[in-house]
């Protein structure tokens, strides 16, 4: 196993920035196209088509600020990140990167948290594509469909990893056209220059004509950022994506080096046109969602079923991902003996078939959950992994102000990408997440989120000490 401070991994040239088969088993099944793919499709999630309404009417066009905090904020974590990944890279990504640089009790409980996200999100869109799909075919019961949505999947990931690759590359492909057509399509009606258009072509008269830019005040910007953050989880998938693709390095630098013109086109670049169709308080915005009220604002008809489409689409993306991601974490933990041995075990096509069944088997019961006690077990489940995002980018903060040092020590020829203003803007980008988090609790809405969240991630820690503590009295005798 790796040692805390030994970053070269046996097999691998600590020379050679090009090596690109991944150790222990896994194959390099990803292509270069597969990877750019992810990267560009992976901050793309459900929750940017369902949930930006919400924040839309919390904060009126003041949101576009609070995409852009979360934003920058995404964007300076996924460059600390990358340099770790591109100097280093591993399926088990941030949790590895902990474990060397804070110690092992710190990879446990990260990798077990972020297991943990990833399993209650299955469940979590696996019924959300269940409801789409039921109103296309109502013979098939709602849970019909979140069950064969999730065998489809399985099947999928159990193949091989190019498998996944080239579904995600599909599923990704169509949020990015979907996501571009809309930006451009939207911004001539929003200056008059699309034929047929119903809009007026008001320019950007509805950023302010309603009350002006902050009509709910500018502590609503606050408001908004714990509204949007949530759904920028995924842009981390890369990382770990990474260790299975065929030149792992230029994967991670390539990602990491896009991120900033990525948020800034799909998620600052759709609302802002969503706010310039629309005033921000029209009734159809929360009533058929922002971009189905955009749509129809322009005159395309059918809006709501193309959105659908696309939506569906975001979910199953997030579900194919969330399954691979869950189960490659599962496997690194397993590798670290932080999660039984047999997760680690991969099958003649280089998949962690346990790993993956023991994921989808804890989404399986999270789904049944989710229809048998939805307002007791299933919404703590859901409650107790929603803040775990942010402890996955306070601990990258954490452990890139360490690993630097590690990286520069024995191996600063990896270093291909390095964190601006370091140390400076890594402390920074922490504090605002440590605020972010501490405004939650004074959130009525959020303070159960972030309470149930911590005590779980208290638990989680508590053991990861203990296990830690074990190991190294093991190491004595």
């Amino acid at each position: 196993m790796t040692t805390q401070t030994n970053l070269v991994k046996e097999g691998e040239n600590p020379g050679d920035p090009g090596t690109s088969q991944p150790s222990h088993g896994l194959k390099a099944g990803l292509k270069n196209r597969h990877l750019s793919m992810i990267a560009i499709g992976g901050v793309i999630g459900a929750g940017l088509f369902v949930g930006s309404s919400g924040g839309i009417a919390a904060a009126g066009p003041a949101i576009l600020l609070s995409y852009a905090l979360v934003g920058a904020m995404v964007v300076f974590v996924m460059r600390m990140l990358g340099e770790m990944a591109a100097a280093s890279p591993d399926s088990g990504s941030f949790s590895s990167y902990a474990e060397r640089a804070l110690g092992r009790w710190a990879g446990f409980s990260i990798g077990w948290l972020y297991w943990f996200f990833w399993v209650v999100v299955l469940a979590v869109e696996a019924t959300a594509g269940a409801v789409i799909l039921e109103g296309w075919v109502p013979a098939v019961p709602q849970w019909g469909w979140a069950l064969i949505v999730m065998v489809v999947l399985t099947a999928t990931n159990l193949v091989s990893v190019s498998s996944y690759g080239e579904f995600e590359f599909w599923f990704a492909g169509v949020k990015v056209v979907a996501i571009g057509g809309f930006v451009v399509i939207g911004l001539l009606a929003v200056f008059g220059l699309l034929p047929g258009s119903d809009n007026p072509g008001a320019g950007l008269a509805h950023l302010t004509d309603t009350g002006g830019f902050f009509p709910k005040g500018a502590g609503a910007v606050l408001t908004g950022v714990l509204m949007v953050v949530f759904s920028f989880m995924g842009s981390e998938i890369v990382t770990l994506a990474a260790g299975e693709s065929e030149d792992p390095r230029r994967a991670v630098t390539k990602a990491t080096n896009s991120v900033i013109w990525r948020i800034g086109v799909f998620y600052l670049g759709s609302i802002f046109v969503v706010l310039t169709l629309l005033p921000w308080n029209d009734a159809s915005i929360v009533k058929k969602g922002s971009y189905v009220a955009a749509l129809d604002s322009i005159g395309i008809p059918h809006a709501g079923q193309i959105m659908n489409v696309i939506v569906l689409t975001a979910v199953l993306s997030c579900l194919n991902s969330g399954l691979y991601t869950a189960s490659r974490m599962a496997f690194s933990l397993g590798e670290r003996g932080d999660a039984p041995k047999a997760f680690a075990r991969v099958n003649g096509k280089g998949v962690p078939a346990v790993a993956i069944w023991a994921s989808v088997a804890f989404g399986f019961v999270a789904v049944y959950f989710n229809y048998a006690f939805k307002d007791t077990v299933f919404t703590f489940l859901l409650n107790s992994s929603g803040a775990v995002a942010l402890f996955v980018w306070l601990v990258i903060c954490l452990t890139q102000l360490r690993m630097r040092g590690i990286l520069m020590r024995e191996a600063p020829e990896r270093v291909t990408v390095r964190m601006w203003c370091f140390p400076y803007l890594t402390w920074a980008t922490a504090a605002m997440i440590l605020f972010v988090l501490v405004y939650m609790l004074f959130d009525d809405a959020n303070r159960q989120v972030v309470l149930l969240s911590v005590l779980v991630a208290a638990v989680v820690v508590a053991v990861g000490v203990v296990v830690d503590r074990r190991h190294r009295t093991a190491r004595k005798v």
